[in-house]
């Protein structure tokens, strides 16, 4: 049951991971970070060939390295947690303690987010080298 529930969000949050590296308002890494971690969980197989993959395998690696993230990750995933909460916080609640709490959620992930290590070209080049 376990194992069928990790691989279940793994491939959800695969495909979201996979949309977000065409449409700009969804961050990919997050997406792609938590599939490495059900997959790696669930099944040895599928984590090899997501980490191995030429494209998303990238994603990954990146943060597994450099505990980084590229400035446009950043900024795509603080604005869309933004617009989200907000109009959440506008149109859809009602009452004040949820939108203050709401506020907070949003606060304390932009602080996270905004505090990760932002990837550098140096960081990129220091895999290259030999």
């Amino acid at each position: 049951m376990k194992r069928t529930i990790l691989l279940s969000v793994g491939f959800c949050s695969l495909g979201l991971g996979v949309i977000g590296v065409f449409i700009p308002l969804l961050p990919t890494t997050p997406f792609l970070l938590l599939s490495a971690s059900c997959f790696l969980k669930s099944s040895a197989r599928l984590y090899r060939r997501l980490i191995g993959h030429k494209v998303l395998g990238k994603y990954i690696e990146n943060y597994l390295n450099h505990r980084a993230v590229s400035l446009r990750s950043k900024l795509v995933s603080v604005s869309l947690l933004w617009v989200t909460i907000g109009s959440t916080i506008v149109f859809f609640v009602d009452t004040w303690s949820v939108r203050c709490i709401l506020g907070l959620v949003a606060i304390g992930v932009t602080i996270h987010l905004l505090r990760l290590r932002t990837l550098t070209a140096a960081m990129l080049a220091s895999d290259e080298s030999p």
